[in-house]
């Protein structure tokens, strides 16, 4: 049915994933707008390469595996614009949080500080891979690499973050 183009026959086929493509872009792009977009692009080209889809293969890792490529290339775009618009125009300062006294909201903060510190692939796979709990397996072909590099990304990842963990908080530290 959804093959033969059928718009109204998608929606249920991809609806139980629609949480888990909104929380990977957000946990890519760290902007909810951002995740908004790369979430409905990824739901776009998964309609439009259904046909392509393998059914030995597992849907989630498949549709996954786009929403990831969707919230990166949208991660990409929004990288250039600000090296443009810090280049070429005034310096930009994001406005203050209304919320910046919630711990949930430091939290995610923290995380997003930490995260960025990582390079686009080792943040796709840290994020398919400990945020997602895909198997290495999984993530090599969500990110269509091998087990190896996915063990290598995310082995510098995790390397990453936690050194940027003991920078930004020392006091966290185990002492002895």
């Amino acid at each position: 049915m959804v093959l033969s183009g059928r718009t109204e026959a998608f929606e249920p086929l991809v609806l139980p994933y629609r949480d888990s493509l909104m929380a990977l872009a957000f946990r890519i792009t760290w902007n909810r707008e951002d995740a908004r977009e790369a979430a409905q692009e990824a739901l776009f080209r998964a309609f439009k390469y259904l046909h392509r889809y393998d059914p030995s293969q597992s849907f989630r890792n498949w549709i996954l595996r786009i929403g990831a490529n969707a919230a990166c290339d949208r991660a990409r775009k929004l990288r250039r614009e600000r090296e443009v618009v810090q280049e070429f125009g005034p310096e930009i300062r994001s406005k203050d949080d209304p919320e910046a006294g919630c711990r949930a909201r430091e939290f995610q903060s923290d995380l997003a500080s930490c995260l960025e510190v990582l390079s686009p692939r080792e943040r796709e796979v840290f994020v398919l891979r400990d945020i997602e709990d895909m198997s290495v397996g999984e993530t090599a072909r969500a990110i269509g690499g091998s087990s190896v590099s996915v063990r290598v990304h995310l082995s510098r990842a995790r390397r990453k973050i936690r050194d940027a963990i003991r920078e930004r908080y020392p006091h966290l530290e185990e002492k002895g």
